[in-house]
């Protein structure tokens, strides 16, 4: 038995942390257009999106109907920060999506009439469709159609700032449209053939096999993604030696990981005072931003902000922006952001933690901040405390539970393993400078050849100041 649940808009949540301007990014948005008649590779479209008025539609295979409706929301959410206005939604209990049309013949005569009635230009799915459940629904609904994926990669390309960021997001596209580009159907193949020997002026027996058009440009396509994964590696070696220089200073690292729209990059400029964008929208940061912080006991680490983490983020995705994630595999300490107002903060928890381990960071120790206290259900965060060991409530927004983070950090981040006593003559400001920056300082004194101090720090540094040990401190 089929049952549909119909679904509207959703008003407006609470905004976390101080609002930017959105206006830069809209005034950069791309212009709509379809094209397989590729004139340069370098102008790929994956049918570019202009979203303005959409109805959702997602096909209900298991859990509840509490699960279906979430799962509508989030892509209502997701279409909002495309720039869309959803009119409507529906979802259809289906033991597994429509090979031909995604919702079946019947429903999607139904939801042709729902765009009609509300004036929609697009239909986006909550899935990810084949190319033959595209072009089957746009003609039956006669409007465009566009998936889940498709979407987020429409807000990824609105969202990335940085070379590699444009460059990640480009490969990504092109993944995505490779199977799903459009040719003239088969009767109307464009050929290139091969010469045939013996017939000067061409004709029947000079035309070989070929190659279609579309042929051509999946192989142009396919040479482009080829070059950029080159160039991406390029990139990922400046980034690598950026944190090898980290390492080598020995200074701690934290990575704020998170579902999307937790409040992430609010907590980050909570932590540091960065002035990151922060807004109401899914996927707001692209990029890796790393920041220097310090902890309450003036030890200096740094915190790298990821990119928000999504359910069922297809696989690809995932490889794709795996250079955002590096970051949090290459951590001392993962902070863990979770909306502690969202309809199902532990799913959230689950799908961070599912991607985490895809990146090899399963064994990064973690602290669990279940944010957006002053939006939440004081049921639900006890609920998230009990279940979650390492776990505390903050608020971005309000400052609630900052400082206490800022003490867990520092509690949890590794110590330098070396102890010792040494006498630096003030002639070695530097040096007294770099303990203090890469090593703690547990007692200091001030006498007349210099300055005492008792410190913890990393072996490398321990080395250099060995020689410095006063004849009352040796063993």
């Amino acid at each position: 038995m089929e049952e549909d649940v119909a679904w509207g808009d959703e008003a407006d949540g609470g905004r976390d942390g101080e609002q930017y301007d959105r206006s830069e990014r809209a005034a950069l948005r791309r212009v709509v257009g379809l094209s397989t008649e590729l004139e340069d590779v370098t102008e790929v479209e994956y049918r570019q999106l202009r979203l303005e008025r959409v109805v959702l539609v997602g096909v209900w295979t298991s859990g509840t109907a509490e699960d279906a409706e979430n799962s509508l929301a989030e892509l209502a959410a997701l279409a909002e920060t495309a720039g869309a206005q959803v009119l409507d939604g529906v979802v259809q209990r289906r033991d597994k999506p429509d090979p031909a049309t995604y919702i079946g013949s019947g429903k999607a005569d139904e939801l042709r009439d729902i765009v009609l009635d509300t004036g929609a230009d697009t239909v986006v799915c909550d899935g990810e469709l084949s190319p033959g459940q595209l072009i089957h629904l746009e003609d039956v609904v006669k409007v465009k159609v566009v998936d889940r994926t498709a979407l987020i990669l429409d807000i990824f390309a609105q969202h990335a700032k940085s070379r590699e960021g444009k460059a990640q997001v480009a490969l990504a596209q092109m993944q995505y449209m490779l199977p799903r580009l459009r040719g003239w159907g088969q009767s109307l193949s464009r050929q290139m053939g091969g010469g045939g020997s013996g017939s000067a002026g061409g004709g029947m027996a000079t035309r070989g096999p070929g190659e279609t058009k579309i042929e051509t440009d999946r192989r142009r396509i396919r040479e482009k993604m080829a070059k950029m994964r080159r160039e991406i590696a390029e990139m990922k070696t400046g980034r690598e030696i950026k944190r090898q220089e980290r390492r080598r200073h020995k200074v701690p690292s934290v990575a704020i990981a998170g579902y999307t729209n937790a409040g992430k990059s609010s907590l980050l400029n909570r932590l540091t005072g960065a002035g990151v964008l922060v807004e109401n929208a899914l996927f707001a940061t692209l990029d890796p931003t790393v920041r220097k912080a310090e902890t309450p006991s003036g030890r200096l680490y740094t915190l790298a902000d990821t990119v928000g983490f999504v359910r069922h983020l297809p696989h690809h995705l995932v490889e794709a922006f795996r250079s955002t994630m590096e970051e949090v595999a290459d951590a001392d300490l993962v902070v863990h952001v979770v909306d502690g107002s969202h309809p199902a903060p532990e799913e959230q928890l689950a799908s961070v933690r599912e991607v985490i381990r895809d990146v090899g960071a399963a064994d990064v120790p973690e602290i669990v901040v279940v944010n957006k206290a002053d939006a939440a259900d004081p049921l639900v965060l006890q609920r998230l405390l009990r279940a979650e060991k390492h776990a505390l409530v903050t608020s971005a927004r309000t400052g609630e539970g900052i400082e206490e983070l800022r003490q867990l950090i520092d509690d949890e981040l590794p110590r330098p393993s070396v102890e010792l006593t040494v006498l630096l003559p003030y002639t070695e400001g530097g040096l007294v400078s770099r303990v203090y920056a890469d090593g703690e300082v547990l007692s200091e004194e001030h006498t007349a050849e210099g300055t005492r101090l008792k410190v913890r720090v990393h072996e490398e540094l321990a080395a250099e100041l060995r020689g410095y040990e006063p004849a009352d401190a040796r063993g």
